[in-house]
Parts: structure tokens; C-alpha cells; sequence
């Protein structure tokens, strides 16, 4: 039942792929399909889950908290790692840190939303409002190592110009309020929020890099193997010791085993990283995932 619920999403990332490498619709629409998700249908998919979210449910303050401490843990042994194991400068420690700890928004919800419906979909907005922006923080950091100071303005402009925090922010202001959704808008985001998804896996599809593979085969596996098996046995461990369970458990084990986002090399490539390095981690993890998730979950029994 698990992989009947997971195959399709990852047959829409395939599809998007095909038809990328076909030059179809034209090589201008998936670039152009990528910002229309990403600045405003999955925004209104986020405003639309939080409106209705139980914000003031103590677990989901649990679920936060044990989301940030998968998140530290995660960071700070790459970082041990780094200082004691395999040195690395921060063009190649700073994909291998997104390679763990990063991960594809779309595919967490559109997994999310497969197993539980809708009624996840508010939690899976909570994670989201707290873990991307650590998140980004984190990856800036390892980025930018050395650039001290001068690399805050890049990580406050990061943030305050990220639609899926501002769409996060938006969302808990209209619940905290008590003004919702009125006039139908919820309607409109609701329908805005259903196109958002398989658009995303589609793009998700069209931005992999096979060609990627061919480098750094250790890394790729190394990192994959963090990412997708051990990152969600460890939340799924943190999230035992802040007691949770249901909903809030899956969701916080989901986007723990979901691969790293294409959105990763655009910033890696921005801050001066490696790109071929990052393309091979989104690339290797993506087509990973569709068995490393079942088994996952199914391990865990969460599913």
C-alpha cells in the first residue's frame, strides 16, 4: 500500500524529466513553470494548510522543537566530521551540509499528503515555517565560511525574500487573528494550492542532471546514505524523546527521508560552490528515494 501511495509522485518526476530532455513544451516553460510555483501557487498551498492549522496544539510546539533538534544535530556532526575526518573547503562542505540537511518541499507534502489527505498538510506547514529558514541560515553559513559579518545582509535578504517563509508567516498571522480565510479566498488558495503540487514534481523531474553522476561517486553515496536513511532513523529517535506520535511523527520522519532540493544548486551555484557536486546529490538522492522512502517508513512503521 505504502509504495502504491509513493510510485506516482516520483512517476510525475519522471514524466517531468522525459519531457524536459524532449524539449517539450519549449526549453523557456519549465523555468518559467518553476517561479510560478515557487512565488505563487505553492505559497497560497501553505497560506491555504496553516489557516485551518491547530497552532496552539502543544504537539506541534514539539514537533517544531524536535524538527530544529534533527535539524542541529545533523549540522553539527557534518562539522565534526569535517574538522576531524575529511577536511573540506566551503565550496564542497557547503553541498555536502545541503546534501544532509536540506530538503524538497514538494515532495515532503506531496508524501504527506498521499499518506494522510489534507489533514497533514497544516502540520507539514508548521515544519516548514520553522525549518526553512534554519535551514537556510545553515546552508549560508557553510557557503560562506570566513566571510564572517559580511555574510549576514546575504542571509537576512535570503530569508525576507523567501516566498515559502513570508507564505508561512502570512499563514500563522491569519490563524493566530482569528481572520482566516473569509470571502471565498480560501476557496481560491485551495485551488491555487491543488495545481502546486504535481507542477513542483514535474519540476523537480525536469531539473535533474544525470550527467552529474559521473563525478564524486563516494561523496554522492556517502551523503545520500545520511540523508535518506540515517537523517530520518535520527528524527524519527528525536521525535520518540519529545513524545510525539501520529500525524506529527510522520511528518517530521517525511521530510527527514525526502532528498535534497533542486533550489539547493541555485544557491550553491550563487555562493561560489561546487554545482557539479550539488546537481549530483539532487539528482542521486531523487531517483534513491522512490525505494528509500517505502523502506523507511515501512521500517519505521509509521506508514
Amino acid at each position: 500500500m505504502l509504495v502504491l501511495t509513493i510510485w506516482p509522485l516520483f512517476a510525475l518526476i519522471c514524466l517531468g524529466f522525459v519531457l524536459s530532455r524532449r524539449g517539450w513544451p519549449d526549453a523557456a516553460f519549465w523555468p518559467a513553470a518553476e517561479r510560478l510555483n515557487y512565488f505563487i501557487l505553492f505559497p497560497a498551498l501553505l497560506v491555504s494548510s496553516l489557516a485551518d492549522a491547530p497552532l496552539r496544539d502543544p504537539a506541534l510546539l514539539r514537533m517544531g522543537g524536535a524538527g530544529l533538534a534533527t535539524i542541529t544535530i545533523a549540522a553539527l556532526a557534518m562539522w565534526a566530521l569535517r574538522r576531524t575526518v575529511v577536511p573540506a573547503r566551503p565550496a564542497r562542505f557547503g553541498p555536502a551540509l545541503q546534501g544532509v540537511i536540506r530538503f524538497n518541499t514538494y515532495i515532503g507534502l506531496a508524501v504527506t499528503a498521499g499518506l494522510t489527505g489534507t489533514a497533514g498538510l497544516g502540520q507539514a506547514a508548521v515544519y516548514l515555517a520553522i525549518a526553512v529558514p534554519f535551514v537556510n541560515v545553515l546552508s549560508i553559513m557553510a557557503l560562506s565560511e570566513g566571510a564572517g559579518l559580511r555574510a549576514a545582509p546575504r542571509m537576512a535578504r535570503s530569508i525576507l525574500a523567501n516566498p515559502l517563509i513570508l507564505a508561512c508567516l502570512a499563514g500563522i498571522a491569519l490563524t493566530l487573528s482569528g481572520i482566516g480565510l473569509p470571502w471565498g479566498t480560501d476557496r481560491l488558495l485551495d485551488l491555487m494550492g491543488r495545481a502546486s503540487l504535481p507542477l513542483g514534481l514535474l519540476c523537480v523531474g525536469a531539473a535533474l542532471r544525470p550527467e552529474a553522476l559521473r563525478h564524486d561517486m563516494a561523496p554522492l553515496v556517502t551523503i545520500g546514505a545520511l540523508r535518506l536513511l540515517a537523517m530520518p532513523l535520527m528524527a524519527y529517535a528525536v521525535g520518540r524523546a519529545f513524545g510525539l506520535d501520529g500525524t506529527e511523527a510522520l511528518v517530521l520522519v517525511v521530510f527527514s527521508a525526502i532528498p535534497v532540493a533542486p533550489t539547493a544548486y541555485v544557491l550553491t551555484r550563487q555562493l561560489g560552490g561546487d554545482g557539479t557536486l550539488m546537481a549530483g546529490l539532487v539528482t542521486s538522492q531523487t531517483l534513491a528515494a522512490v525505494a528509500t522512502i517505502p523502506l523507511v517508513l515501512g521500517l519505521l512503521a509509521l506508514a
